[in-house]
C-alpha cells in the first residue's frame, strides 16, 4: 500500500493542474486487460504498441525478449514509458505463467479456426492479448496455450497488418467497449495510490534529494 503521507508530501511539489491531470488519467486506467508482445524485431513497433497502451488506458505491457534484445525508442514512445508499466521476460513460458497467475485468459490475436471477431469478444473476461512478430506472427507455444483467438475483420487483398497497427485497432476497440460495459474495470484503490505516488516521483526533478529530505524530517519527528 502506498505511503499516503509521503504521497501528500510529494504532491506538494506539483501544480494543481498536474495533480488534476493525474487523477483524470488514472480514472481511465485499467488492468482488466493487458497486452503482451512476443519477440518483436523492429524497435519502433514495440515503442508504438507501448504508446497505444498509454493512449487508450492499458496500464501494463508485457514484452517477451527471447530472441532479440530490446530498448525503448523514446522518440516513438513519446514519453509513454514513464506512464505504462513495462514487464520484461526472457521466455514465453515465463510471461504466460505470470499473466495466468494474475487471473488473465490468454488471447492470441491471429486468424484461427476458432477465432472471434472484435465486436463479438466478451469484454467481461479479464484477458491478456498476445501479439506476435512482424513476419511469422505468434509462436506455436502461445497458440497452443491460448484460451481464445481474436482477429480483425479485413475485406481487402492484404491478409495482415503491421503489429503496431493491429495492436492500436484492437486496444482502442476493446477499451472503448469495456468503458461502456458494466464491468468493474478501474484500478483498485491500492493500484490507484501506487500510480499516483510513482507518477509524482517521475514528475519531480532531483527526486533523490527530495526523498532524502522527507525521510530526514520523518526521522526527526519520530525521535521527538
Amino acid at each position: 500500500m502506498a505511503d499516503t503521507a509521503y504521497l501528500d508530501y510529494l504532491e506538494g511539489f506539483l501544480t494543481d493542474n498536474r495533480k488534476e491531470k493525474f487523477l483524470k488519467i488514472l480514472a481511465n486506467r485499467t488492468n482488466h486487460f493487458t497486452i503482451a508482445i512476443e519477440d518483436v524485431f523492429q524497435l519502433h513497433n514495440t515503442s508504438a504498441v507501448m504508446r497505444s497502451c498509454e493512449v487508450f488506458g492499458i496500464q501494463n505491457l508485457h514484452v517477451i525478449e527471447e530472441k532479440y534484445g530490446k530498448r525503448v525508442d523514446k522518440q516513438i514512445a513519446m514519453g509513454a514509458q514513464k506512464w505504462v508499466d513495462i514487464n520484461r521476460y526472457e521466455s514465453i513460458e515465463d510471461c504466460i505463467a505470470k499473466v495466468r497467475s494474475q487471473g488473465y485468459r490468454i488471447i492470441a490475436t491471429t486468424p484461427h479456426k476458432d477465432d472471434c471477431l472484435m465486436e463479438d469478444f466478451d469484454v467481461s473476461q479479464k484477458s491478456a492479448f498476445f501479439f506476435g512478430t512482424e513476419i511469422n506472427g505468434l509462436s506455436e507455444e502461445v497458440l497452443r496455450e491460448a484460451d481464445g483467438f481474436l482477429k480483425i475483420p479485413m475485406v481487402g487483398f492484404t491478409e495482415s497488418l503491421n503489429i503496431s497497427v493491429s495492436a492500436a485497432i484492437i486496444i482502442q476497440n476493446i477499451t472503448e467497449r469495456l468503458r461502456k460495459s458494466n464491468v468493474n474495470w478501474n484500478l483498485s484503490e491500492a493500484e490507484y495510490l501506487e500510480k499516483r505516488l510513482e507518477w509524482s516521483r517521475n514528475s519531480i526533478k532531483d527526486i533523490k534529494r527530495i526523498e532524502a529530505r522527507y525521510y530526514e524530517e520523518q526521522g526527526r519527528i519520530k525521535s521527538q
